[in-house]
This record gives structure tokens, sequence and C-alpha cells, in this order.
């Protein structure tokens, strides 16, 4: 079993270190992480401790820094516009793609979307996201967290569309599977996921001209709060990422 993950602002420069605060009490009374178990240090953008515990006490390790590494980021990297669910469905979807390595995860403002952010609302929602994609990066012993954005609209979209290197918009009455379309060997792979009520003609018509390409994941009809990480599970063999 590999080590649990904990992340921190910053790794330690030195040959110890201290796990403190709410990792440090996740660690030491959460967990019950005891002397001489191996943990990983994270900061979130590739940087890993590895370390080994010196000593446990209530809400703190004493660690021995054993090795050092920081990761290259992944490339292509994949990125998911999720259009916004209802309900705690969001942190779910976010939750889900974490898990199976998205790099970053854009809240977009559909048409059909059923929950509407607005005001003191938007940076609740968010908040909760970056928080979800954090906890289930560190579930899943990842080095790096995904970015999650502020929320966009269609036309923010169009451009982020139009600067990936690839991009895809999940339709159920597409007739390419997402299995057959070339993908980026460099860049970015952007994954496009409606509303609980589907795109709109004109989300469709908007998002062709940007350049995306419309794909099906297969018969089922999915979710929008796990079409994403099903997209993500089909491109992450063929993208080098699976083995």
């Amino acid at each position: 079993m590999t080590p649990p993950v904990f992340l921190i602002d910053a790794l330690p420069d030195g040959d110890t270190a201290v796990l403190s605060g709410p990792e440090g009490h996740h660690a030491a009374t959460v967990r019950r992480i005891v002397q001489g178990e191996r943990v990983w240090l994270a900061d979130g953008a590739g940087g890993i401790a590895e370390c080994d515990v010196a000593s446990a006490v209530p809400e703190r390790l004493e660690l021995i820094v054993v090795r050092r590494a920081v990761l290259d980021p992944p490339d292509p990297a994949v990125v998911v516009a999720q259009a916004v669910p209802k309900g705690d469905r969001g942190e779910l979807a976010v939750e889900l793609m974490t898990e199976l390595g998205v790099d970053e995860i854009i809240p977009w403002a559909a048409a059909r979307c059923v929950a509407k952010w607005r005001g003191d609302r938007v940076v609740k929602h968010v908040t909760r996201w970056r928080a979800a994609a954090r906890t289930a990066a560190k579930q899943a012993r990842r080095a790096f967290v995904p970015t999650v954005t502020d929320p966009v609209g269609t036309r923010a979209l169009c451009a982020r569309v139009a600067a990936a290197t690839s991009a895809v918009v999940l339709h159920e009455a597409a007739t390419t599977p997402l299995a057959s379309l070339p993908l980026p060997t460099s860049g970015e792979l952007l994954l496009v996921v409606g509303p609980e009520g589907g795109l709109s003609d004109g989300e469709i018509t908007v998002l062709r001209a940007a350049g995306a390409q419309l794909a099906r994941l297969g018969s089922p009809v999915l979710r929008t709060s796990t079409a994403g990480a099903a997209a993500l599970a089909a491109v992450s063999t063929p993208l080098g990422r699976w083995p």
C-alpha cells in the first residue's frame, strides 16, 4: 500500500520536518499514524517529500525526510469544462474527476443548468469544489491538486476551446465515438460536459465554431456528474496515463 499523502504549502528544505495544523491533526489523531510509518508530503504542484515518522504526538508528526522529488506535470494536460450540476453533485463530479487524473476543472454556467451560481453563492460553491479537489487528490495519492477555476459563461468557454490543442464536446447524439478520435500528444485536451437538461443548439453551434468536435462515450446516457469521469477513464490509456 502506498503511504498516505498530506498536503502542505511548501516542501521542507532540510532533513527533518514537522507536520502540524489540520494535516498534523488528521495524521496523528484521525489516521493514528505512529513512529516508524512512512508518509508523503506534497505541495499540490508536483513536489513530494517521502518521510519516515520519527515521533507522533497529538496533533503533529516529527518527520525524517528520506527523499524529495519534483514531478513534471502531465502532458498533454486534460481539462474538463463541467456544466454546473444541481445539489451536491458538483462536488461528486470534482471528486471523481480528480481521482481519475483531471488537471483542471472549469465550472461552466451552461444555458440549461438547473443550478444558478449568483452573488455570494459563486464563492461558496467554488470553495467547495476546490476543497473537494484537494481531498480527492490526497485520497488518490496525487502529487498534483487540479486547478478549479472561477466559473465561466459560454463565450469564455469558447475562447478556451479555441486555445486548446484539441477540444471535445460530449454529446449523446454524436455519431463519432470518443475512442475513435485522435488525441493530442502534447498541449491541452479539453473535454466539455453539458448540463442535466442537455446542450442547447446554440451552444453546440458556437462550440463547434470555436473548434470543438462532438463525440459520444457509448450507448448509456450518463449523468452530468459522472460523464466527465467516464471520459477521463476512456482517454487515460491512449494518452499513456494508464499502462
